[in-house]
């Protein structure tokens, strides 16, 4: 069959625009705030909200379109049903590709014009040369576009793919013009007077994300002093809103440990303890990360890997370079290890 490697970047970046251009439609066309927020269904995992459905018929429409070199896929992404599944192309031939899509991953900001979501995308052969169906760790390409608020007029776009450089742009959206966007992760030594944070979205996990996040200020940097401010964070509801951040030098560490978390209080007692999770195309990005220079791994400190699916929960950890992973890692697995919780394999 034809190779549609190179095609990846350009497609997954045209597919993320016209899914900006669909939000921009729908805000002008005078939806209000509550409609757009007001939840439709529980699907894949996660609360599918009005705004979410504006854009689904788009992200097919779109795919069908693409060159015969690229189909048949299978898209997985949230609100398609349960599974999350959809087959795009020839019925008879063979699936060549699967593509995992967060159409907007960071609704809550966006639904609420309160700051930029993020369409997340990455595309990878159906099958590894083994035979096994392919993860994330197997990505050909990935891309993040910016979706932004009503009131911003230029959004971000990432491009990365496998064996290739990272591309990246500043778009004016009034007259559709790129410009290059320096990329250039933070390279302090420490956390002290930057911006680091253990996610801590929603209630059931915020006790134990708040004591590990003191944990790492005082093992790293020692006690707070009186007056003092050591540590900022940013409590961005978006894992590629998280991801960018670390890879424009605004952050210098976030991680994500809600499955984490859970296992932790089911250890102690909890049972059913288990609320919203990052999930696999929530971290649909970590290729164009890991090509900015961000240092992409798991709660545990392992590469990050994940299936691609729309259930299965991800704990991930983002440093701006090595010398913060090696102030920082041995803390969270310490941690860790004092809640009952190790790795499984």
């Amino acid at each position: 069959m034809a190779d549609s490697t190179g095609l990846w970047p350009a497609l997954l970046l045209e597919l993320g625009a016209a899914v900006r251009a669909k939000l921009v439609s729908v805000r002008a066309g005078g939806l209000d705030l509550e409609l757009m927020a007001r939840p439709v269904a529980q699907e894949g995992g996660d609360t599918i909200f009005q705004i979410d459905r504006h854009v689904e018929d788009v992200v097919e429409q779109k795919i069908s379109s693409w060159p015969a070199a690229c189909l048949p896929l299978e898209v997985v992404m949230e609100g398609w049903g349960e599974t999350g599944t959809r087959r795009i192309g020839p019925a008879q031939e063979d699936l060549k590709y699967r593509l995992i899509i967060d159409p907007i991953d960071g609704t809550r900001n966006i639904m609420y014009d309160k700051r930029s979501a993020w369409f997340l995308a990455a595309v990878c052969r159906a099958w590894r040369m083994d035979g096994r169906a392919a993860t994330l760790a197997d990505a050909l390409a990935a891309v993040m576009v910016e979706l932004p608020p009503s009131k911003q007029w230029m959004a971000d776009m990432f491009a990365a793919q496998r064996g290739g450089a990272l591309a990246a742009v500043r778009v004016n959206l009034e007259n559709n013009r790129a410009v290059p966007l320096e990329v250039k992760p933070s390279q302090a030594r420490t956390l002290r007077n930057g911006f680091g944070q253990v996610s801590n979205f929603f209630p059931g996990t915020k006790i134990l994300a708040a004591s590990l996040m003191e944990r790492i200020v005082e093992r790293t940097l020692g006690a707070v002093e009186p007056g003092m401010a050591s540590v900022f964070e940013d409590q961005y509801i978006t894992t590629g809103g998280q991801m960018v951040e670390l890879m424009l030098g605004r952050d210098r560490f976030c991680c994500d440990l809600r499955p984490l978390f859970y296992a932790a209080l089911r250890g102690h007692g909890q049972a059913g303890a288990h609320g919203l999770e990052c999930h696999p195309y929530d971290v649909a990005g970590a290729l164009v990360a890991a090509k900015a220079g961000v240092i992409i791994t798991d709660g545990f400190g392992r590469p990050l890997d994940a299936p691609l699916d729309v259930h299965t929960g991800v704990h991930w950890c983002g440093y701006a370079n090595a010398e913060l992973q090696r102030h920082i890692a041995p803390v969270i697995n310490e941690w860790l290890a004092e809640q009952g919780v190790r790795p499984s394999s």
